[in-house]
C-alpha cells in the first residue's frame, strides 16, 4: 500500500495532480486545502498518500499534512462515506473549522457542504465526536507550540536590537517584557515601539 509519494509536480488542478516519480505519472487526488500549497509545477513534491482499492479500479488521495490524511481516514470510517464524500467535505471546510464543528455539534454548518446532507452531518457528529475532541485538543497543543516559539524568537530579535543601540541588557529585557505584557499579539516592530517608550520613559 501507497503511504507517501515524492516526486516532481508533473501537472495540478482543484481535484487532482499528476506526480512524477523517475518517469511513472502518479494521478493523486486531493482536497483543496492541499491544493492551495501545492508549489508549481516541475517543482518538487511530496504528499501523504491512501490507497483506495476496489475490485475494478485503484485510487490515491493525497494530502499536504498528516493531519489532513488523519481526518479523512476518520471520515471515511463513518458509514455510508466514501473517499470522494470524504476529500470533499474536506475541500468545503478547513479540517481546523470541520473539527470544531464536529466537536460543537454544528450539524448546519457540516450540512452546508455541498453533497453532504443533514442525516450524513449528524452521523458524522455521532460517530467521531469523541476521536474529534481529542484530535482538537492536539491542534492546539501545536498552535500553542508555535506562538511559543515565535514569541521566543521576536523577544531574541528585538533585545539584540537594543543592546545593538547601547542599552544595557538587563534595562532592554526588563523594557521588552514589560511591553510584551501589555500586548502579546504585537508585531517586532511595535514591541520594539513600545519596549523604546519604556527606556525612555
Amino acid at each position: 500500500m501507497i503511504a507517501y509519494l515524492s516526486g516532481t509536480l508533473f501537472s495540478k488542478n482543484p481535484q487532482s495532480v499528476i506526480v512524477d516519480i523517475n518517469g511513472v505519472g502518479y494521478q493523486i487526488f486531493i482536497p483543496l486545502s492541499t491544493f492551495y500549497r501545492l508549489p508549481d509545477e516541475t517543482d518538487a513534491v511530496s504528499l501523504y498518500v491512501y490507497t483506495h482499492v476496489r475490485q475494478d479500479t485503484l485510487q490515491l488521495f493525497g494530502f499536504q499534512t498528516e493531519m489532513e490524511k488523519q481526518i479523512f481516514l476518520l471520515l471515511t470510517s463513518v458509514s455510508g462515506i466514501g473517499p470522494r464524500v470524504a476529500l470533499n467535505i474536506l475541500s468545503g471546510m478547513g479540517f481546523e473549522e470541520l473539527l470544531s464543528a464536529i466537536v460543537r455539534a454544528d450539524s448546519e454548518r457540516i450540512s452546508g457542504i455541498p453533497g453532504v446532507g443533514k442525516k450524513t452531518s449528524q452521523r458524522i457528529i455521532l460517530e467521531l465526536r469523541e476521536k474529534a475532541s481529542k484530535l482538537t485538543g492536539g491542534i492546539e497543543a501545536v498552535l500553542a507550540e508555535r506562538v511559543e516559539i515565535m514569541n521566543r524568537e521576536m523577544y531574541e530579535d528585538a533585545l539584540s536590537a537594543l543592546i545593538n543601540l547601547g542599552y544595557p541588557s538587563k534595562a532592554a529585557k526588563k523594557a521588552i517584557e514589560t511591553a510584551f505584557h501589555k500586548d502579546q499579539e504585537m508585531n517586532i516592530e511595535a514591541l520594539l515601539k513600545e519596549a523604546l517608550k519604556n527606556l525612555i520613559s
